[in-house]
This record gives C-alpha cells, structure tokens and sequence, in this order.
C-alpha cells in the first residue's frame, strides 16, 4: 500500500516537468516585405498588411563544431642560462708590445720595433779604429773602450781612456783621425692581448693620476 503514492507523487512531478524543447528546423523562413513607397523589408513573420510580400525558404546557419581544446604544454622551470658578457669597443685600443732587452729588462711599447738604438763597438767590447798617416816625431795612442789619441808637437787629441795602445801612424797622406763603428740594438718584442693591453694602460693612467 505504500509504493501506490511514491509513483503517484513521481507522475506528478514528471508531468510538471517541461517537456525537452524540439531540434529547431533545418529551414528557416524569410519574409521579403515592400512597403508602398518601395521600401524593402526582411522579415521572419509576415509582411503587415499593405505590403507586397515575397516568402522565401532558406537553410538555417549552423554554428561551427567546437574545436578541442588544446593540451597546455608546460615548459620545464630550469636554470636559466646566463648570458656571456660581451666586451664592446667604442675604440679600439691602439696594439701595445711587450719588449725584452738582451740584459732581460721588460718594457712596453706601441711599435713592434720596439726601442731601436745605435751604440758604439766599444761598448760592446770591440777595439776602437783607428786610421791616420805618419808624422815625423808622433804616434797614434788607442785602445778599448773607445780611446785614441793623436799627439804631434805641442798638439794632443784623445777621447775617452781605458785599456791603451800606441804604435806609429799610417802613410796615408791624412791627419791621424778616430774612426767611430757601431751597431743596431734591436729588442724582442711580442704583441700583448687586448685585456692584457687595456689592463697596462689603466694601471698606467692610475699611476699617472696619483703623481
């Protein structure tokens, strides 16, 4: 005796329940209205009276199918890679060299010749030249490390004084005269860096700034 109202109080509300709305049709219905001083009109109920109505049929537009969604690819959270710092010359530094001397002293210089120096022989250990003529009564004194001397009579010429020589003048018809020789000294030099380069000259124009 129970089940009898539980199905009727489910019939009841099942027919309260509005019924599911139909599919609209795949036609639609358009009216063409054109008024008395010639206007024209679209409609989708038909023309009002007086007006010359043309019925057309048409198919209803559909909205397009809805895309799926794309999945969300989530991008790995990682360390970030840091940019290598990129050095930028609004100048370009002038070439500087890095020079050695044959006794092992350093120096820098803009020219890849370096310090170029013309020296005597007898610096380096050579004996001086010596050239002249024979004169009744005078001699030719040299020796190393550049000395030489001319006497004749009450007339005496000498450079330098060192380790000495005399013997008699050649025949040539001349004045016994020094005949100085030398050389070239030329350093090795060798191109520095760029960073190596600006960090002389900024240590340079430090030491500048504090005379």
């Amino acid at each position: 005796m129970s089940r009898i109202p539980t199905l009727l109080l489910t019939a009841a509300i099942s027919a309260a329940l509005p019924a599911p709305a139909a599919p609209p049709s795949p036609q639609v219905t358009i009216y063409r209205c054109t008024g008395p001083a010639g206007r024209l009109a679209l409609r989708d109920s038909p023309c009002r009276a007086g007006e010359h109505q043309q019925v057309r049929s048409m198919l209803r537009p559909l909205d397009p199918p809805r895309r799926a969604a794309l999945p969300v690819v989530r991008q790995r959270v990682g360390r970030e890679t840091p940019a290598i710092p990129r050095v930028v010359y609004l100048t370009p530094p002038r070439p500087t060299y890095e020079c050695t001397t044959p006794d092992g002293a350093h120096y820098a210089s803009e020219s890849p010749e370096g310090n170029p120096r013309w020296v005597p022989m007898w610096t380096l250990g050579y004996p001086a030249m010596i050239a002249g003529p024979y004169v009744d009564g005078g001699y030719v004194e040299g020796g190393y490390g550049g000395v030489v001397q001319y006497r004749h009579g009450g007339t005496t010429v000498q450079v330098g004084a060192g380790r000495r020589w005399q013997g008699p003048g050649l025949v040539t018809g001349g004045p016994a005269a020094y005949i100085p020789t030398g050389t070239w000294i030329r350093d090795t030099c060798q191109a520095l860096p760029v960073a190596e380069a600006c960090s002389r000259l900024r240590d340079r124009r430090d030491e500048l700034d504090r005379r």
